[in-house]
C-alpha cells in the first residue's frame, strides 16, 4: 500500500525536522502507540502500536531506523513490526521546503507492506484505516508544534488506533494531512 500526502505546517523548517525527528514526540502523535525506546539516539527506536481495523486488531512491536537524513530537509526510516501472526514493513519519506510566512510544506510518503492474518482478515479496510488515522496523526503534529505552548507542554497521547471500518498503520516515522492521496 502507497501513501503520500502535503501538509502546511505554520512553523520554521527547523521547528518542524526537529520535532519529526524525534521518536518520542512523535509517538504522542499517533493514533495507538503504547511504548517509545530508543535505541540509538537519534537513529533507531522501538515501538509497540495496538491498531485497529474495524474488528481485527493487533499490537505490534517493532524498530524503526532512519537511514538517511539531510537536516532540516529531508529523512527516510524504515520500520518492521510483528504481531502474533502477522508482520508488517514500512519505508517512509519526508521532505520539508520553506513555504510562505514562515511556514513549512511537509511532503511524505509511506510505503507499508502487511502480511499474515490481519492482512487476509482486514484487507479491505486497510487503505482507508491507515488514510483516517494518517490524517489524525498529521492533525496532532500540526496542532502540537503550531500550538502556543507546544514546545513545552506535555498534552496527552492521541486516542487508540481503533477505527471504523470506514476510517494507516501509523508509519513509525510520520511518517501529512491534506487527505492523503492512496494509489496502489
Amino acid at each position: 500500500m502507497h501513501l503520500e500526502g502535503t501538509t502546511t505546517i505554520k512553523a520554521a523548517r527547523q521547528t518542524v525536522w526537529e520535532f519529526l525527528t524525534d521518536p518520542t514526540r512523535v509517538a504522542q502523535c499517533a493514533p495507538g502507540v503504547e511504548t517509545v525506546e530508543i535505541l540509538e539516539p537519534g537513529k533507531k527506536f522501538q515501538a509497540t502500536a495496538a491498531i485497529g481495523f474495524g474488528s481485527v486488531k493487533a499490537r505490534f512491536t517493532g524498530t524503526a531506523e532512519f537511514l538517511e537524513m539531510d537536516a532540516p530537509n529531508r529523512a527516510k526510516i524504515q520500520a518492521h513490526g510483528n504481531a502474533p501472526g502477522s508482520a508488517a514493513d514500512v519505508i517512509s519519506e519526508m521532505a520539508l521546503v520553506d513555504a510562505p510566512d514562515g511556514a513549512t510544506e511537509l511532503k511524505w510518503s509511506a510505503d507499508i507492506t502487511v502480511v499474515g492474518q490481519i492482512a487476509s482478515l482486514a484487507a479491505r479496510m486497510m487503505t482507508p484505516v491507515s488514510q483516517k488515522l494518517t490524517g489524525l496523526f498529521f492533525d496532532e503534529v500540526r496542532k502540537r508544534i503550531e500550538g502556543p505552548a507546544a514546545a513545552s507542554e506535555a498534552a496527552p497521547t492521541a486516542p487508540p488506533a481503533t477505527v471504523a471500518a470506514s476510517a494507516p498503520l501509523p508509519a513509525a516515522d510520520p511518517p501529512a494531512a491534506d487527505p492523503p492521496a492512496a494509489a496502489g
